[in-house]
């Protein structure tokens, strides 16, 4: 094994020398997400495109597009976003061609997570996905028998033209070191006979951890400024009221000197933001949690002063609001000399901002690391069971049985939305670690073309997590502590946490199966579930700009976040005609504001011409309406 890697400026003979010491079977491992190397893969994927007689396996997870359009309202607002983020960024064809069912029959791709609700109804992807945690896709991997690693990397020094590196060249793995990084350890031992190539980005920021490797690592490096590219940024999506009143709930949940894990999403923003709360506003922050309490009794256990010791992060994706509580000092519990270890990320264009403006040496004390260190305790576990002290894993769910079964990655027909991940994971460490919980976070409804059904169901056929892991289980509405609870203490600690429109019906079921007593009443602080409830008790702070819709920016103009939060309120209800219409009509004589005015300019309906523009402009104006005086209020259910 050569000490220095062979620069490449070009793909294409790059591509000659893999095929040919490969002998035309290639079976490639991909990172997951942005540690793609978009150049190379496409040129590999032409090559057995147009030559059946080469062989190609791509394992990958979470391929990135850039996103669709569903209505002409839509486009609107995602055309100019959608150039301005992502249109410099290289498609993957490989993606292109499973969308369209053109696959070759000599290509095959294997993905182990999908991008969030990209794929539902695309044959080819729901047939060759393939469910796994996160730490099991390495043993996958090598079972398959992987022969490649295409992997982006960020280098320690920019390389002076076609010379090539000195044996103490380094390189970063950077956003990717999640299964990557186990993978070169293998090669470098002599376990695994592997190809390594690296494509430089110089966008991606040199991260430590086990993310940083030596040139050694790599047989081939693919550079210049002919394969450099933007990296993919979405947007922050706005939080609304409800993800509000969850946030601040786990925020009570989290203690000081404990150990930390949240997810992606406006609901994670959401969690940093009564973070933040609590440490900087304290008075505000307790204020917001008994108005939510209201006259039910609080929850036991609850941590509501500031930080004192901070928090130590442990998390398989390192979110954009890991970065504020760093910078807040809220995240400053150093465990081998880092904050957080965290196994891949992307973000929003100002996360990779932040991370590039973070002073290199508060960056250092973020670890990147494979995920058999983040999400696992195996290996040193001793350090690991004393590192992670306090540590509540919060992670997201779809729906939750009234058994407390969590169903997160697929629907009941098995199409896939998502995947495992991580999740599982998480979930067992907070039963295998001595004083760590696990919170689950939901909303507890969801509405679809103007029918709002409940997120907590009686049953569902497709879980993620069983029901004998069911730990706390968060929504707006408060919190079921379910670890130890029999199944009739659990239904009960559901039922207080549902949308009271769907309470009784819910009840019913549980007495029908005899689960619950026939004679069992849901106490009647609780029988008071509404969306009118949770926006009494938040809706003045938000009011006030104490709950913004960006907790942690967007990345995009103040015009489209206007607009991001009013579109947020349109879309559940597009498909149902007559909610349209309602919307419509609320949009007929709206007073508008500076801001209403300039996400109509945005949008091109600032003066419309024509019926359908004109439509288009009083729904808009109904939706921009509706956001400002509630936001996330669904409508009644139907029926």
């Amino acid at each position: 094994m050569s000490t220095s890697p062979t620069l490449f400026t070009d793909c294409e003979p790059l591509i000659d020398i893999l095929l040919d010491r490969l002998d035309k079977r290639v079976v490639v491992g991909l990172p997951l997400g942005l540690g793609k190397a978009n150049h190379l893969i496409n040129s590999l994927y032409r090559r057995a495109r147009e030559d059946a007689s080469i062989s190609l396996t791509i394992f990958t997870a979470l391929t990135l597009e850039k996103p669709r359009a569903g209505s002409e309202i839509q486009a609107r607002f995602l055309g100019p976003l959608a150039q301005r983020l992502f249109d410099d960024y290289p498609p993957l064809e490989y993606a292109q061609a499973v969308r369209s069912g053109e696959l070759p029959e000599n290509i095959r791709v294997v993905d182990f997570f999908l991008q969030p609700g990209q794929w539902l109804g695309v044959p080819l992807a729901q047939q060759a996905y393939t469910s796994l945690n996160y730490t099991h896709a390495l043993d996958t991997l090598i079972r398959q028998g992987v022969n490649l690693i295409l992997q982006l990397v960020s280098p320690l020094e920019t390389e002076a033209g076609g010379a090539t590196p000195s044996p103490t060249q380094r390189y970063s793995l950077s956003c990717n070191p999640d299964i990557s990084a186990d993978l070169l350890d293998r090669r470098r031992s002599g376990a695994m006979p592997i190809i390594s190539v690296g494509q430089v980005n110089t966008a991606l920021p040199f991260m430590h951890g086990d993310a940083d490797r030596p040139a050694s690592d790599f047989d081939y490096i693919l550079h210049g400024e002919a394969v450099q590219f933007p990296l993919f940024s979405p947007p922050n999506k706005p939080a609304g009221l409800n993800d509000y009143a969850i946030g601040l709930q786990v925020a009570r949940l989290i203690p000081d000197a404990g150990s930390l894990q949240i997810g992606i999403g406006s609901i994670g923003d959401a969690i940093t933001h009564s973070l933040l709360l609590r440490h900087q506003h304290n008075a505000l922050f307790q204020h917001l949690a008994a108005a939510l309490d209201g006259p039910r009794e609080a929850p036991r256990e609850l941590h509501l002063a500031p930080f004192d010791q901070g928090l130590y992060g442990v998390t398989e994706m390192l979110v954009e609001g890991f970065l504020k509580l760093i910078d807040s000092g809220i995240m400053k519990r150093e465990v081998d000399g880092a904050v957080v270890h965290a196994g891949f990320f992307i973000g929003s264009p100002l996360f990779h901002q932040r991370l590039a403006e973070m002073p290199a040496a508060l960056r250092d004390k973020i670890a990147m690391m494979p995920v058999s260190f983040t999400n696992q305790l195996y290996g040193d576990e001793a350090q690991k069971r004393k590192a992670r002290s306090g540590a509540r894993f919060v992670n997201s769910a779809i729906m939750v049985t009234l058994g407390g079964a969590v169903v997160s990655d697929g629907l009941a027909n098995n199409q896939v939305i998502s995947g495992v991940g991580g999740q599982y994971n998480f979930i067992a460490q907070a039963f295998a670690l001595e004083d760590a919980r696990s919170v689950i976070t939901l909303e507890a409804t969801r509405t679809r073309k103007g029918k709002t059904l409940s997120n907590i169901c009686w049953e569902y056929p497709h879980t993620t997590i069983p029901r004998h892991l069911r730990d706390i289980v968060i929504t707006e509405y408060g919190m079921a502590d379910l670890r130890d609870k029999s199944d009739a203490e659990v239904i009960a600690a559901m039922l207080n946490i549902c949308d009271s429109a769907f309470q009784p019906a819910l009840l019913a079921q549980a007495k029908k199966a005899g689960k619950i007593a026939a004679d069992y009443q849901i106490p009647l602080p609780y029988r008071h579930n509404t969306p009118e409830r949770i926006a009494k008790s938040l809706q003045p702070a938000f009011n006030a700009g104490q709950l913004p819709s960006f907790p942690l920016g967007s990345g995009m103009t103040a015009a489209e976040e206007h607009l991001a939060v009013g579109l947020s309120v349109l879309a559940p209800l597009a498909g149902n005609t007559l909610s349209m219409l309602r919307m419509v009509a609320k949009g007929i004589g709206y007073r508008l504001s500076a801001a209403d005015i300039a996400s109509l300019e945005r949008m091109q309906l600032a003066k419309p011409t024509g019926i359908k523009e004109q439509l288009y402009r009083a729904l808009l104006i109904g939706a921009l309406a509706s956001s400002a005086r509630s936001q996330s209020a669904p409508d009644a259910p139907d029926g």
